[in-house]
């Protein structure tokens, strides 16, 4: 019994430890790159890293066009405000960019 709990643990440690990778890794994408993560402007399948509510987890991946919860990496605040994103995620799709 004792083995089976100790298995259980090792698998839960694995679990978060593989959670925490990705969403530093998120970040580390955007900063590695100079980049601000706007939200709100990647086409279907043209996002660069994992979905804020945790939808899916890699670049490439989001099914609907300019989810605000899906992100592409810009040069700058500035740059994100003029392609009509948020620097911050938001629910539903950008109604300000058009496809």
């Amino acid at each position: 019994m004792d083995r089976k709990f100790s298995t259980l643990g090792v698998a839960a440690a694995l679990a978060g430890a593989v959670a925490m990778s990705v969403l530093i890794s998120t970040d580390a994408f955007a900063q590695a790159k100079g980049n601000v993560k706007c939200y709100g402007i990647s086409a279907a399948g043209k996002n660069d890293c994992a979905n804020a509510a945790g939808k899916h987890s890699c670049a490439g991946q989001t099914k609907v066009a300019f989810d605000g919860e899906d992100w592409k990496g810009v040069a700058s605040a500035d740059a994100c405000k003029q392609a009509k994103g948020k620097t911050e995620p938001f629910k539903g799709m950008n109604p300000d960019v058009k496809s």
